[in-house]
C-alpha cells in the first residue's frame, strides 16, 4: 500500500509539472490558434474543478495569466472561477479572484454572483493574499457604475477599518485610488472623502499621500 501511495504522489507531481510547463509554453506562443486557446482554457477549468490541490493551484495560476492576455476568453468561464472561491486552499482562491478582477473591469455583469464569495474571502483569517485579492475584485467591480459603487462601499469601508495598519493596507489604498477615479455615486464620493480625511491628516508616507490624492479626486479637484 505504501508503494501504491508513493506511485500516486509521483504521478501527481509529474502532472503538476507537465501542466505548468505545457500551459506556460502555450500562453507564450503567439501563434496559438483560438481553438487551441479554447482547448487550453477548458482543460484548465477541468483541472480547477479536480480533486488534486496542487493541480488546482496550477490551473488557477494559468487562468489568471490567461485573463491578463484575453479577458473575453476567460469571461466565458467566470461561473467556474466563482465556484472555485469555495475551495479550501488560499492560492487557488486568490488567483481566481485575480482573474475575476480582470473580468470585472470589462464584463462586470458576469461576475455579479461572485460578490458573496469575495465578501467572505475579504475577511479570510488565514491569508492576507486572499483578503487583498478580494478587496481588489470588489473595488474594480464597484468602480464602473454608481449603483455598484453603493453596493460595495460599506464592505470596502469595513475592510479598511479592519486592516488599517496591516501589511496589505497600503495595497488596499492603491485599489481605493483606482476606485476613486471610477463612476461613483455622489453619496459614495462624499463618504470616501469623509473616511479618507483621517489618513490625509494623520497618516504617514504613501498612505497619507494616497489619502490626500483620493480626497482630491473624489472632490473633483484632481
Amino acid at each position: 500500500m505504501a508503494r501504491d501511495a508513493a506511485i500516486i504522489v509521483v504521478k501527481n507531481n509529474l502532472a503538476v509539472a507537465l501542466t505548468r510547463d505545457v500551459k506556460e509554453d502555450a500562453m507564450r506562443d503567439e501563434d496559438t490558434t483560438l481553438e487551441e486557446q479554447l482547448e487550453l482554457r477548458d482543460e484548465l477549468v477541468e483541472q480547477l474543478m479536480g480533486s488534486n490541490r496542487r493541480i488546482r493551484q496550477e490551473a488557477s495560476k494559468g487562468l489568471a495569466a490567461m485573463a491578463h492576455e484575453d479577458i473575453e476568453l476567460v469571461s466565458e468561464v467566470s461561473g467556474e472561477l466563482i465556484d472555485a472561491l469555495e475551495l479550501p486552499e488560499a492560492q487557488t482562491r486568490w488567483q481566481c479572484l485575480d482573474a475575476l478582477s480582470e473580468i470585472a473591469l470589462v464584463n462586470p455583469e458576469v461576475v455579479l454572483e461572485g460578490f458573496d464569495g469575495a465578501e467572505n474571502a475579504l475577511f479570510d483569517e488565514g491569508s492576507a493574499a486572499v483578503r487583498l485579492s478580494a478587496f481588489r475584485f470588489l473595488a474594480r467591480y464597484g468602480m464602473g457604475a454608481p449603483e455598484r459603487s453603493s453596493q460595495v462601499w460599506s464592505v470596502l469601508r469595513e475592510a479598511l477599518q479592519c486592516y488599517h495598519g496591516d501589511p496589505e493596507y497600503r495595497e488596499m489604498m492603491v485599489c481605493m485610488l483606482d476606485f476613486a477615479h471610477g463612476d461613483l455615486d455622489d453619496s459614495v464620493r462624499d463618504a470616501l472623502v469623509s473616511y479618507m480625511s483621517f489618513d490625509a491628516k494623520n497618516g504617514r508616507g504613501t498612505v497619507r499621500r494616497y489619502a490626500i490624492e483620493m480626497c482630491a479626486v473624489a472632490k473633483g479637484e484632481a
